[in-house]
């Protein structure tokens, strides 16, 4: 199919809400935002905890933090197989080629993105805000609210970059999941069963979408961090 063709039968599937596109995307988006909100509260408070404390090893720590961030998805989702299959520790759970599979992949992958975000966030915090609010009284719990709430826009930063990077990977979802037609097929999966197929109409589709939620995400960073500069320049 001449390329011209292939982009006009992508916009065509696009505009005709095409049932099994659409159903694609909505997998995609699910079983991302689902992964990343389980993962977000760990991977801050962790973060907080690192950069807020002193302890044997963090420096270690932080090393294997830093590191986790150049891990293949693919790997993680190799370890995830072995965990999930029948004669693996957690095969009882039966997650392996279904949703729940690729959710907990998803959340694995995103740890590690926002565990390094927020650590580098609160560490460029103003260390101020926490001796003052332990001065005034506050508790653990209230003085960890107050650092993190001045350091928003860098937690922003951690949660808009997970989602990124979970959306757009395809190794993990491919192994845990199985790429299953209307269960487990997502966005970076079809993509590549469709141009290995050459079948490039869905494919170029699908990218299309990929492309929009990126630009989306990376808007939304854009505009945080020029809400960050707006509020340092009324300080």
């Amino acid at each position: 199919m001449p390329i011209l063709d292939a982009i006009r039968a992508a916009f065509a599937l696009l505009l005709s809400g095409d049932a099994a596109l659409w159903t694609i995307v909505w997998i995609s988006l699910k079983t991302s935002v689902v992964g990343l909100l389980l993962a977000a509260p760990v991977a801050i408070v962790l973060g907080y905890a690192i950069a807020s404390f002193r302890f044997g090893g963090r420096r270690l720590v932080i090393w294997l933090v830093q590191a986790s961030l150049s891990m293949p998805t693919v790997l993680i989702g190799l370890l995830l197989y072995l965990m999930l299959s029948r004669q693996g520790p957690m095969g009882g759970l039966q997650w392996l080629f279904s949703q729940s599979g690729i959710i907990a992949g998803q959340c694995l992958i995103a740890l590690p993105v926002l565990l390094a975000y927020t650590l580098a966030a609160v560490q460029a915090a103003d260390p101020r805000y926490a001796e003052t609010a332990i001065t005034l009284g506050a508790g653990r719990w209230r003085v960890m609210a107050t650092v993190l709430f001045e350091a928003r826009f860098g937690v922003m930063a951690a949660v808009i970059s997970g989602f990124g990077r979970v959306i757009s990977e395809v190794g993990c979802a491919l192994m845990v999941g199985g790429n299953i037609a209307g269960e487990t097929r997502t966005i970076t999966t079809a993509i590549a069963l469709e141009t290995s197929k050459g079948e490039f109409a869905q494919g170029i589709a699908l990218g299309i979408v990929l492309i929009v939620v990126a630009l989306a995400m990376n808007g939304a960073l854009m505009l945080a961090q020029g809400d960050a500069h707006a509020a340092r320049g009324r300080l």
